[in-house]
């Protein structure tokens, strides 16, 4: 019995001295998912659509540019991304290499756009999944001596556990569904730029290969 009591004891300890570090990270999840939420919305702002006629337009443009240069006008006044300009520009350059080569910038180029997205959802991603955790942590932590304030007719003990479980489960909740809107709607526009840009260097490639 004596060994019982001191493991519960001890893991009772280590329960209640995770609840200090737990409501921290839960307040600077909260504080991350509004910095987050302001640069979506600037990101909204300055972010360029490429509509499905305009990509039409772009990819018979440059189907049918006579050389290099001509190509590297045509995707310098297009209406895209500006790093997809300087990507396909870059591609556009390396018109003095083999196709073997060629090949594999234009797959760097797009790996390393996507790895750069993945890096900006890193933050949203952990949150989305770690903050609803956190604040179930927060929830259960001040319970165990809420309850037992309850035995001991200690109300106002019991209340202030209450509170704590309360606004740790809101807290954690807002903080990962906050986040998780912010990651869906990162992942369709990069989705949708990956996409374009794939097709892009695909037909500077093809052109590339025939003058």
């Amino acid at each position: 019995m004596a060994g019982n009591s001191l493991l519960t004891s001890v893991l009772d300890l280590v329960s209640q001295s995770l609840q200090i570090p737990v409501i921290i990270f839960l307040l600077l999840f909260a504080i991350t998912a509004i910095v987050l939420l302001g640069s979506l919305i600037k990101e909204y702002l300055n972010r360029k659509k490429v509509s499905a006629v305009e990509m039409k337009k772009l990819i018979k443009d440059l189907s049918h540019a006579n050389n290099a240069s001509e190509m590297s006008d045509i995707i310098s006044g297009a209406d895209i991304p500006e790093s997809q300009k300087r990507d396909l520009i870059e591609l556009i350059d390396s018109s003095d290499m083999d196709i073997e080569s060629r090949t594999a910038l234009a797959k760097k180029l797009v790996d390393s756009r996507e790895k750069a997205f993945t890096k900006r959802l890193g933050w949203s991603d952990v949150i989305t999944r770690i903050g609803p955790t956190l604040g179930l942590m927060g929830t259960l932590i001040p319970m165990g001596p809420g309850l037992a304030a309850l035995g001991s007719g200690d109300i106002v003990t019991l209340s202030n556990a209450i509170i704590v479980a309360f606004d740790t489960t809101v807290v954690g909740i807002g903080a990962g569904a906050l986040a998780y809107v912010i990651s869906k709607i990162r992942r369709r526009w990069y989705s949708e730029y990956i996409a374009n840009l794939d097709v892009l260097t695909d037909v500077v490639l093809n052109r590339l290969r025939k003058i």
